[in-house]
C-alpha cells in the first residue's frame, strides 16, 4: 500500500482535486484545523506520480488558499479577538500585561511570524489570526502572508511533485525532523519568554502606553 493509498485525503483529492486542495487549505489558513499541508503534499506527489493533476495549477491553488484563508483569519482575529481577550484572556493566563506583550512583539517581528508561521504546523493555522488580534498593520500583514503563501505553496507543492512516489520513504524522517525542530523551538522560545517578560513587558508598556482598547 502506498503512501498516497495510505491517506484518506487521497480520495478526497482523486475526486475532487483542484477543488478539494483550495478548500482544505482556505479552511487551515482561517483557523480551522485541517490538514492543509498534508493535502498539498498528497496532490503534488499524485501529480508527480500519475499526471492526472496539473502541478503548476495545484502550486497556484496551494498559493491562493492560503493567502485568502490568512486574510480571513486575519481580519476575523482583528474584529473580534482583541475584544474577548480583554474580556476573558485571564482565565487562560493573558492578563492585560501579556496581551501588551503580545502587540508589542507582533510589533517588531509580527512580519517573520507570519512568513515563517506558515512553514510550522503549530503557527499555520493561527499566525494569521494572532497577526489580528495583535493588530499587526494590515498593509504589513498582506505582504508578508502573500510572501509565505507563495514561498510555502512553491516549495512544498515542486519538492512533493518531484519526489513523486518516493516521498513514502522520506515523509517519516522529515517528519520527525520537522516535529523535533518545532519542539526544540517552543521550548527554547517558553525558555526565553520566562526569562525575559518581565524586562520585555516593561518595553510593550514604553512602546504602547496606555490601556488596549
Amino acid at each position: 500500500m502506498t503512501f498516497l493509498h495510505d491517506l484518506p485525503i487521497a480520495d478526497l483529492i482523486a475526486n475532487y482535486g483542484y477543488i478539494a486542495i483550495f478548500l482544505i487549505i482556505t479552511l487551515e489558513s482561517a483557523g480551522v484545523p485541517c490538514p492543509g499541508e498534508t493535502a498539498l503534499l498528497t496532490s503534488a506527489a499524485y501529480a508527480g506520480s500519475t499526471g492526472n493533476l496539473n502541478i503548476g495549477i495545484i502550486v497556484a491553488a496551494a498559493a491562493a488558499a492560503a493567502i485568502l484563508g490568512d486574510n480571513a483569519g486575519y481580519w476575523v482575529g482583528r474584529r473580534w479577538g482583541l475584544p474577548l481577550l480583554l474580556k476573558h484572556g485571564n482565565k487562560i493566563a493573558l492578563d492585560h500585561g501579556r496581551l501588551k506583550l503580545g502587540q508589542y512583539l507582533f510589533k517588531k517581528h509580527g512580519g517573520k511570524i507570519v512568513f515563517f508561521g506558515r512553514f510550522t504546523a503549530m503557527l499555520r493555522a493561527y499566525a494569521a489570526v494572532l497577526a489580528g488580534v495583535n493588530k499587526l498593520n494590515a498593509r504589513r500583514f498582506m505582504a508578508f502572508n502573500a510572501l509565505g503563501g507563495v514561498a510555502w505553496a512553491s516549495i512544498m507543492g515542486f519538492g512533493a511533485y518531484l519526489c513523486g512516489r518516493s516521498i513514502e520513504n522520506i515523509m517519516g524522517p522529515v517528519g520527525l525532523g520537522l516535529l523535533a525542530f518545532v519542539i526544540f523551538g517552543a521550548v527554547a522560545l517558553w525558555l526565553f519568554m520566562r526569562r525575559h517578560e518581565a524586562r520585555l513587558m516593561v518595553d510593550a508598556e514604553a512602546a504602547i502606553p496606555g490601556p488596549l482598547v
